[in-house]
């Protein structure tokens, strides 16, 4: 079976799953996404789901977080971890909007990535799910998945994503990554995995890295 083969095949099974696969981030526009994805960075989804109702209820759009003491933003975000550099990165990146883009998110890659607080990986989550953009966002859990699956060398995320982009056709990328995020979570997940309950890694799993 060739990658491309195992690649289709690997697909057909995370269709199976998960045929329907919701944003797991919760927001109401461009602007609250950017905001909830940011503070995701080492935060898990169901934290920081729980964190932006108290954020979003003091500010919801750039004038208005523009305004908040950088210290409130620090303070309602603490959860999630690195308040310090995320509040300020959330504060600073909001008066860029206002200043430069009219308080509208950019719909460029590279104009998104300019941002403070902003890397590759929020910039593609960005341009997926909020703007429907072809991208293939890869965290930590896909660059595994891909590895575990055989479909990445697992050398860099940045290779990973230059992987599955490559075997994937573009217009499968932005509900394909959710299928990968969901299905890891549940059937393949980093601890504890089974390889023999596991749908994908039973069938086409990396042998050498179950011995």
């Amino acid at each position: 079976m060739t990658k491309k083969e195992k690649a289709l095949a690997i697909a057909e099974i995370l269709e199976h799953y998960f045929p329907e696969v919701p944003i797991p981030l919760n927001h109401v526009d461009p602007y609250s996404l950017l905001v909830a994805v940011l503070l995701s960075a080492q935060c898990t989804d169901e934290r920081v789901n729980k964190v932006t109702p108290f954020l979003f209820e003091a500010a919801d759009n750039p004038f208005d977080m523009a305004k908040l003491p950088v210290e409130k933003i620090q303070n309602i975000i603490r959860p999630c971890g690195l308040s310090p550099r995320k509040s300020k990165a959330i504060s600073d990146l909001s008066k860029i909007l206002i200043n430069e883009y009219q308080g509208n998110v950019p719909q460029t890659f590279e104009e998104l990535e300019a941002l403070p607080g902003v890397g590759h990986k929020t910039a593609s989550v960005v341009m997926s799910q909020a703007f429907g953009h072809p991208a293939f966002p890869v965290d930590t859990h896909i660059h595994r998945l891909a590895y575990r699956w055989g479909l990445s060398n697992g050398k860099s995320v940045e290779q990973t994503e230059k992987d599955l982009k490559r075997i994937y056709p573009e217009e499968t990328w932005n509900k394909l990554h959710l299928q990968i995020i969901y299905f890891g979570r549940k059937y393949c997940p980093a601890r504890g995995h089974q390889l023999l309950e596991c749908p994908i890694c039973s069938k086409y799993g990396r042998r050498d890295l179950f011995k």
